[in-house]
């Protein structure tokens, strides 16, 4: 266990963070190993590389609006935030990707069936590298809900997934945003998977007036806690 100076590292608890096999989430059943885990050591590479750093990230593609022929349909939004370790310090130089739905709800993959429009000026995926005191910033489209055939009538609440990549790729988080006052949350099995009533709500970002832009784009923020007691859920109940 690691140490912090003058006390033990405040590890969270694991109903932080939803179990492999969640029964509310039907897709779960199939995906959750039965065995016990075979621990494989990792080789140079994989601890070593690849190391992204700010030439690896054009300018600009942090901006989910550009690089089409035309602006997307939805309602902009600019998500900001940062991301921090159990102690509240940034986490500087760090890789976000982010991937969502358009306004629609449709997301350009094959194999999304959703009868809902694709916008062919979203693809839906961006990433930036966080600034010296942890910082991000994300402009896009608000995306829609969309239907998953987990159960009768099951929609999936609007959210955007975020990849964190540490030194390496085995030090890869991924988690999800979602947005203030959905009434799909309640509803949702995947959200409702993370036994921690508190935790959960470390996923909904929040309104920001300060950086909404006056006829332009309303503003959340979403600060991402790598470890600890107050840190935010991701898929692996064990990254911490």
């Amino acid at each position: 266990m690691s140490q912090t100076p003058g006390r033990a590292y405040p590890r969270e608890s694991l109903a932080a963070h939803p179990p492999n096999d969640a029964p509310a989430y039907a897709s779960t059943r199939l995906r959750a190993p039965r065995r016990p885990l075979v621990i494989l050591p990792h080789t140079l590479t994989e601890l070593t590389g690849p190391a992204y750093g700010h030439d690896s990230v054009a300018e600009g593609e942090n901006d989910l609006t550009l690089g089409h022929a035309g602006a997307p349909l939805g309602e902009r939004i600019i998500v900001t935030g940062r991301v921090l370790d159990e102690d509240g310090r940034p986490v500087p130089h760090t890789l976000l990707e982010i991937w969502q739905a358009n306004a629609a709800g449709r997301y350009i993959h094959v194999n999304d069936r959703h009868d809902a429009p694709i916008d062919p000026n979203f693809t839906g995926a961006g990433r930036v590298v966080t600034d010296a005191s942890g910082g991000y910033a994300f402009t896009t489209i608000k995306p829609g809900a969309y239907p998953w055939r987990n159960h009768h009538n099951a929609w999936r609440p609007a959210h955007i997934h975020f990849s964190l990549f540490g030194p390496s790729f085995v030090t890869r988080l991924v988690t999800q945003m979602y947005f203030p006052g959905d009434p799909l949350l309640g509803l949702d099995p995947i959200w409702q998977s993370i036994p921690d009533a508190r935790a959960r709500e470390r996923l909904v970002s929040s309104f920001d007036i300060e950086t909404t832009k006056p006829e332009w784009a309303l503003g959340y923020r979403f600060d991402i806690v790598l470890r600890g007691r107050g840190a935010t859920p991701m898929e692996d109940p064990h990254h911490g």
